[in-house]
Formats: structure tokens, sequence, C-alpha cells
């Protein structure tokens, strides 16, 4: 895949360093599909071969009012998968970016502009260095509703960002999570009106760049903080992948898709 070909990301390089990934597809609410990840994948290859990209952002479509509402399912998209060979199906935890992303010795900045559902929550958790949010904004995790389980290696993140006990409950309960709740977890960084949300996330990133940040040291402050957790995230990703292929296939998660699709309550038998 070439970068001009990107469908779901619009991807913007600037000459002082800053790189922008916005979530594009504000007609299904920034919703993100496999091809959305792939897309997401070589921006940050094509970052790590520009010695000029210093910072990304990543953020969502103001127009699609989210920052992205979680997973885009509709079969026209998996016809549309088939013309890219990278797709792995069965790597539906996304270890491949989730490690390309961990590995990547830029600083990367989320900015949560809107709902954030799934894929929404869990990647700002696993690759944002920096997570600022809209004060509208919240997080949706709604994996137990759903009758899965979370992906992008925050089966273990979570837990170490916020505790065992708060991350269990959260998941368990399937929990919408104000801006404000996010900020007093430690989910992110700062919480901000949505109108300044994006000039402030600039300011950031120019602290970051050369002449103002020192970007070697930034390079090896997190290249070492990531390097002790990194076999941790592995074994977690393979775990995440292996129970994510079993809910996919279980009674409850085809009772979930039915009643969201008819705006109902599940009814789960636990198979």
């Amino acid at each position: 895949m070439n970068i001009e070909d990107f469908e779901d990301i619009t991807y913007i390089k600037e000459e002082n360093g800053i790189c922008t990934a916005t979530f594009s597809k504000p007609e299904r609410r920034n919703a993100v599909t496999y091809i959305t990840f792939l897309e997401l994948f070589y921006v940050i290859d094509d970052m790590e071969k520009d010695k000029n990209a210093r910072v990304l952002i990543i953020t969502g479509d103001p127009k699609g009012d989210a920052f992205t509402s979680g997973g885009y399912f509709k079969p026209e998209m998996f016809h549309k998968m088939q013309k890219y060979p990278e797709i792995d199906l069965m790597d539906i935890a996304q270890k491949k970016l989730c490690l390309k992303m961990w590995d990547f010795q830029k600083p990367i900045i989320v900015a949560i502009n809107g709902m954030a559902i799934g894929g929404g929550v869990t990647m700002p958790l696993a690759v944002g260095d920096l997570v600022y949010m809209a004060d509208d904004a919240w997080l949706g995790f709604y994996f137990a509703k759903r009758a899965i389980i979370p992906e992008f290696g925050s089966s273990f993140l979570l837990p170490l960002l916020i505790g065992f006990q708060r991350a269990k409950e959260i998941c368990f309960m399937g929990e919408k999570v104000s801006a404000q709740r996010a900020l007093d977890l430690g989910l992110v960084n700062k919480v901000l009106p949505k109108d300044i949300l994006m000039r402030f996330t600039r300011e950031q990133a120019l602290k970051l760049i050369p002449p103002k940040g020192p970007s070697l040291a930034l390079k090896l402050m997190k290249k070492t903080m990531h390097a002790y957790f990194r076999d941790f995230l592995v074994q977690t990703l393979d775990l995440e992948n292996k129970a994510l292929r079993k809910t996919f296939a279980s009674k409850d998660f085809k009772e979930a898709m039915s009643a969201l699709k008819n705006k109902m309550d599940p009814h789960f038998s636990g198979r």
C-alpha cells in the first residue's frame, strides 16, 4: 500500500516535523476497519523512513462527530480487504500494528475529539505517549456488551494504568467513561474544551521538536520505557487473538450483534 492510496485516513506532513493522521470517514462516524489500521501501519512506516517527520498526531475528522465510533463490519468492507494481501483477518487484536507503534521511537499524541469506542479506546491506551481529550468526548468500553474482549494489548495495559479492580469493573460492566473520569483515572493527560483541543495538541507537539525539544533524548526515553514491557505485550496480544477468535465464533457474540442491530438488550447464554 502507498500512502497516496489511503481511503480511511488523511495523512498530512508539515515542514515543521508535525505529521497528522486523521480518521476521515465522517459518513460512518469515523468507524475503523482492517484497512484503516493497515493505513495507520503505513503512516508509521513512512515516518520511520523520514528524518524530518518528528511527531505524529492521531485524531478524528470533526465532521464525523467522533474520534472513532468503533469497528465497521459491513460486508462490502470484507470485499475491499481482498485487494490487500497484507491484512491478516486472524490478527483481530491488531498485534502487528500494535507492536509496530510500540516500537516506534518518535512521540505519538492522540487527540480524542469525540466519542471513542472499541479500537478508539484501546489504540490510544497502547500507543499514545500523550493523550488529550475534548471535555465532551467519552470512552466506550463496550466489549462485554458485544460479548468480546478488548484488543491492542489493553488486557495488560489497562490494569497497568489504573489497577486491576478498576480495569475489571470498567471492562466487565461495559462502562461509558466521561472525559473527566478518564482524566481522574489517569487514562488521559489533559481534558480541554473541544475548540482548543487541536491548537493545544499542536503546541505540545512543537515542544517535542527541535529547537524546543531534544528529539534524540526523547527517542531514547521512549525506547527505554517501552523495552521492559514489550514481551508482556506480545504475550497479551497472542492471548487476546486466541480469545477474540473464540468469542467471535460464540452464540453470545451473534446475540450481541443481533441485539445491536435491532436496538434491543442482548440475552446471553454464556456460550
